[in-house]
């Protein structure tokens, strides 16, 4: 009789040891996969990979990057939140991560299924036109936008409530008139619209749009975000007076709920120490993207004000999932 709750004190033991093990200091022992809810080749693959590298030498494990786009990042985000929270599959959010949820009716999980792990870069969105508009700065933009009256500034967007369209709207609300939407099903068929004059103007991340104004065909009216390090000449929305008009093209690392405390604070800490070193910053800065060494805490309270900001501007421009 004595042998049987000792039996199951051991299986109890047992037990507890296998619930706690994503937690021990082995952690990791085997390769770790990052989620990119979008397909190679952009802004958040670039500093997907750029990220991977440093932290998979800290680590000292495979940093295996995975791109599962569509659906504007809900199909990728959706893999990550059913994941097992073991600590060995991540996402890579972005704006679209925090916006699905105010747009669409069918979200296939919870906003809380996906915790914050840290802030990695931002590629500042830039505001630009075809150079045969004529406009060379916020002022004169906004002068013009003015002057076509009922026919107004087809802008073109990479889709409703991406960063394009939430540009759009915050120059509506800022006092800019005449901005029609033009829905295109990616940015750079936006970009590619605007270049080919089938379009006056739209926004994309600094990545996609700097080498289209260093070759001369596009014009660079204002980046929404901070000044950017390989474009510094590009004056900010802020400085021309437009304060909120303000949104980047940033990547944070995020991870299932439930996913051990102890793991999460491992992760954020190699993270922010690679995004703060200058072989990071050596490999995206010429390209136009900005390092954003945001401890966990700061990527937290980014997560929540930019959910908060957004949300309200979303719900007064009526956005719905195309």
């Amino acid at each position: 009789m004595k042998m049987i709750p000792r039996t199951f004190l051991a299986f109890a033991a047992l037990a507890l040891a296998a619930a706690v093990l994503p937690a021990r200091a082995d952690w990791p022992d085997k390769p770790i996969k990052w989620i990119v809810p979008f397909a190679p080749g952009g802004a958040n693959d670039l500093i997907t990979r750029a990220a991977a590298e440093g932290v998979s030498r800290r680590l000292k494990q495979p940093v295996v990057i995975e791109n599962k786009p569509g659906a504007g990042a809900a199909i990728g985000a959706e893999y990550v939140a059913k994941s097992k929270p073991d600590g060995y599959t991540f996402l890579i959010g972005a704006a679209g991560v925090i916006t699905n949820s105010m747009i669409r009716k069918d979200m296939p999980y919870q906003d809380s299924d996906l915790v914050p792990v840290g802030m990695i870069a931002v590629a500042p969105s830039v505001i630009v036109v075809n150079p045969n508009i004529p406009a060379k700065d916020m002022k004169e933009f906004v002068a013009w936008a003015k002057s076509k009256g009922a026919n107004g500034v087809n802008w073109s967007t990479a889709g409703t409530a991406s960063t394009p369209h939430f540009v759009a709207e915050m120059l509506k609300e800022a006092g800019v008139p005449g901005l029609n939407i033009v829905p295109y099903k990616s940015g750079s068929e936006g970009v590619t619209a605007v270049i080919s004059g089938n379009t006056d103007a739209t926004s994309e991340a600094s990545i996609v749009v700097l080498p289209q104004i260093k070759a001369g065909k596009l014009r660079a009216i204002a980046t929404t975000w901070d000044r950017i390090s390989a474009a510094p000449e590009i004056a900010t929305t802020r400085d021309a007076g437009y304060p909120n008009v303000r949104i980047g093209h940033w990547a944070g690392l995020m991870a299932p709920k439930g996913t051990p405390q102890a793991i999460v604070d491992r992760m954020a800490s190699e993270l922010l120490a690679t995004v703060k070193s200058k072989e990071f910053a050596d490999k995206l800065v010429p390209s136009g993207i900005e390092p954003a060494p945001l401890s966990l805490a700061e990527f937290t309270r980014f997560m929540h004000d930019e959910r908060e900001r957004l949300g309200i501007i979303a719900k007064r421009a009526k956005m719905q999932a195309d």
